[in-house]
């Protein structure tokens, strides 16, 4: 039994991501603290899900292996949908309940998505639909571990994963991402790696890498891989939401997302990997995500799954079709491309008025050094982006809040880049006008 003493209670608080945008409203700030886009999701995807909501049907538009159907088409389709009355629609399945692990057509869809984008073969018997990339994660998390049970995390990180820990009983080890000065990237100590997993029941393995923008490359995928294999029943849950924002290097070669199951075969029976349409669609409240389980998993990770969420969303399913059929290029260069200017923009006034700035590899994040910031200088980091929101007017998050057992938090502040054009030029002219770098 899990313990019961009041000191021994889950130390779950709400998120601090999500009250900075709670604050972000209250001032009327710009709102580069919590991850999310102010842009909309393809055209084709909301044609797809009003579809489904107004038809309540599957009537054969989108199909999992040949979603050619045009926007045209489907908005030709809407329009008759908008002409009939509620008393012509006599049946309605996809604003209802789907079966607990998604639909069979959709969980085909993610299956054709990793063979066509990753040459990586996975049965839709082993893929599970989430309420988004949390729930995949917090569903691996209790399928795996039980109370006591040791769970490594990479700090910094996003909250959820200590949280979640928290509320499963489970006891989160941390190894701890720093700045290599020498080559401008975000670095581990191996030993610390190796005895964080020596006993563990899982290790959580975020990349891209949110808030560093670290891509964990093959060397470093294959360490991780090679120590969990070592023990007797050590787990990898991914963590792939960015899998598609990825930034060239430093000679212009392109980085590429590595799957661990494909590149890495020997793992896959050992590797859970948790994803979401919610950031590469632009469609954060949509709540749809998936978990690919090991086939000896995939019955208790439905069980638990059944039993915290019942379902996800089921006109999202149905409209996941047309997001998982998206061309080729929508991901492998639309998105890649897609914040890579704004990323730039920012460090770049960022740095100039002396915040300490490393530049993502991948996701979207900048986590930055304000200690060389005058006005910032000496403040804790809540204290600092209090002080950005309530006299600048641009909402950030403090980096304490990702770290776990290090003290390297107190000097750092996330900033989100995914915002629009235009909010992120707002934030800039805030910033430039009443920071200033520390003088030498």
């Amino acid at each position: 039994m899990p313990p019961t003493d009041n000191e021994d209670e889950p130390q779950v608080k709400e998120s601090v991501i999500r009250l900075m945008t709670r604050l972000a409203m209250q001032y009327n700030a710009v709102n580069l603290s919590q991850g999310f886009p102010n842009e909309p999701p393809p055209r084709k995807v909301k044609l797809a899900l009003a579809q489904a909501v107004l038809s309540g049907k599957d009537e054969g538009l989108l199909q999992y292996n040949h979603c050619d159907i045009t926007e045209q088409e489907l908005t030709d389709s809407l329009m008759n949908l908008l002409t009939k009355s509620s008393e012509d629609i006599v049946s309605d399945e996809l604003n209802q309940y789907s079966p607990p692990m998604g639909r069979a057509d959709a969980r085909k869809a993610v299956s054709n998505y990793y063979s066509r984008l990753y040459h990586y073969k996975v049965s839709e018997d082993d893929i599970t639909l989430t309420l988004g990339a949390t729930e995949a994660v917090a569903t691996a998390l209790r399928t795996v571990g039980r109370p006591g049970d040791k769970v490594v995390i990479f700090e910094p990180f996003h909250e959820l994963y200590s949280s979640q820990c928290e509320i499963f009983y489970l006891d989160p080890v941390y190894v701890t991402l720093k700045p290599n000065k020498e080559s401008n990237e975000w670095d581990y100590h191996t030993d610390e790696l190796k005895d964080a997993i020596k006993g563990a029941k899982a290790i959580i393995l975020n990349t891209p890498h949110n808030p560093t923008g670290k891509c964990f490359d093959w060397n470093e995928l294959k360490q991780v891989v090679d120590l969990c294999l070592q023990e007797e029943d050590c787990y990898i849950i991914t963590d792939e939401i960015y899998e598609h924002m990825t930034y060239p290097d430093d000679n212009g070669t392109p980085r590429k997302h590595l799957l661990i199951p494909e590149v890495f075969p020997q793992a896959a029976h050992r590797t859970l990997v948790c994803n979401s349409l919610g950031k590469s669609a632009s469609a954060t409240g949509w709540r749809l995500g998936w978990c690919l389980h090991p086939p000896a998993l995939s019955s208790l990770y439905r069980g638990v799954h059944d039993q915290l969420v019942a379902m996800a969303p089921h006109p999202m399913q149905y409209a996941s079709l047309a997001y998982l059929n998206l061309p080729t290029e929508y991901f492998r260069e639309t998105l890649s491309s897609r914040y890579i200017n704004r990323i730039r923009k920012l460090a770049n006034a960022l740095k100039s008025i002396g915040f300490g700035v490393i530049l993502p590899e991948g996701s979207y994040y900048l986590f930055v050094d304000f200690e060389n910031v005058n006005e910032l200088k000496g403040l804790s980091p809540t204290d600092a982006a209090m002080y950005l929101l309530e006299k600048l007017g641009v909402a950030s998050v403090p980096g304490d809040n990702f770290y776990g057992k290090s003290e390297e938090g107190k000097k750092y502040l996330r900033f989100a880049a995914c915002r629009s054009n235009t909010d992120i030029d707002n934030a800039i002219v805030r910033l430039k006008e009443k920071l200033h770098p520390v003088m030498t």
